[in-house]
């Protein structure tokens, strides 16, 4: 029998929203991300938002405990988007960022494969310590000036500029000391791997905190093709993984000693670009969300994700504390035909968002919303 949506959901669930303690320390919050895989964070706000929604009661201070020390970490890697993780599972994505943008940026730039790599490796052994970005892209049109000179008007485009960080193989910090959960200027600095990855270990990281899953959403989440996926599932032994077929017709696979399906009553308080939105096929949401309110969230001509409210498992509207003050208020939109939350229901994951991203909720408002 062909699992449904909502077993697919609840399987997941267990992976993203595990029963863990409450991380006090830098030290804990790196255990607690590396359970869930990775956090894609290009809104430096959604480590400390997502955190703080899994595990209600992490504090701002313990988040930038992990970040400051390196426990944890946060670079542009799968689909040239910025995730945060810990070292172990960012060496994973850098594999998969590797595989995944290779053919890309070789084919932009008109260079060939050998180029591409010696460009890369040249890059991180110039920063070997923190690099601005004007800095980064200074040596990577310096370079490309001296070995593929006709590659240099590519670095002009809106992606060539990000060619120079963008590889998987840096991670960066804030600027002139400024917090973490901030928007302001990075710097970069080579990222150094704690071992060798393979694809197999890109698709093992996938299932662990995502899965079930679909050939279609780990082609998706890790940007690699599903040739390079499939090479990564061959790597896995047979009795590792198991395939169901999915209620829409696709094969969901997942490691056979994942965690029992989790039901998650109750409001949750979720970042932009959360993992149960972007860990899959954006054709392949439903587990989480229905086809017309993920389009409502997602904006195609921007490529912005509001915050999604996630109700009894389900993701059922979005919020907003906008604004940069310490002091703000909150707005709460739930969708029409979805249960409204309760005033009651919102006061953990209201003091959750507090305590992650170190503010206070002066107010909060609840607007329905028809879709």
């Amino acid at each position: 029998m062909a699992r449904t949506w909502a077993e697919l959901g609840a399987a997941s669930l267990a992976r993203q929203l595990p029963d863990r303690p409450v991380p006090a320390s830098g030290a804990e919050v790196a255990a607690a991300v590396h359970a869930i895989g990775d956090m894609q964070t290009q809104t430096a706000r959604s480590a400390f938002i997502g955190l703080g929604a899994r595990f209600p009661g992490t504090t701002h201070a313990a988040i930038t405990e992990a970040y400051d020390t390196g426990a944890i970490v946060r670079g542009s890697t799968i689909r040239g988007t910025v995730h945060t993780a810990s070292p172990a599972a960012y060496t994973v994505l850098a594999e998969a960022t590797r595989v995944g943008q290779h053919r890309r940026w070789a084919r932009m730039l008109g260079v060939t494969d050998d180029q591409l790599a010696a460009l890369w490796l040249s890059i991180e052994d110039f920063a070997r310590e923190w690099r601005t970005p004007d800095e980064l892209r200074d040596h990577l049109v310096d370079w490309l000036g001296r070995h593929a000179p006709h590659a240099q008007e590519a670095t002009e485009t809106v992606p060539g500029r990000y060619l120079s960080f963008a590889h998987g193989g840096l991670v960066r910090r804030p600027a002139s000391g400024d917090r973490w959960e901030g928007q302001g200027g990075p710097v970069y600095r080579t990222f150094d791997r704690t071992g060798p990855a393979t694809t197999t270990d890109v698709v093992r990281l996938h299932l662990a905190a995502h899965g079930p899953s679909s050939r279609q959403d780990l082609a998706w989440w890790s940007g690699m093709s599903l040739g390079a996926v499939e090479e990564g599932l061959a790597g896995l032994g047979g009795t590792d993984v198991v395939e169901d077929e999915g209620p829409n017709g696709r094969g969901y696979l997942d490691l056979a000693d994942a965690p029992p399906p989790r039901d998650l009553p109750g409001v949750r308080l979720l970042p932009e670009f959360d993992a149960l939105l972007c860990g899959y096929d954006s054709k392949a949401r439903d587990r989480f969300v229905s086809p017309k309110h993920n389009r409502r969230l997602w904006n195609d001509s921007n490529g912005m994700l509001l915050p999604p409210l996630l109700v009894d498992g389900r993701i059922t509207g979005f919020w907003r504390a906008g604004g940069s003050s310490r002091r703000r208020p909150l707005e709460v939109t739930w969708f029409a035909r979805t249960r409204k939350p309760t005033r009651t229901e919102l006061e953990e994951p209201v003091a959750a968002l507090e305590a992650a991203l170190g503010i206070e909720v002066t107010d909060v408002s609840l607007t329905r919303e028809a879709v």
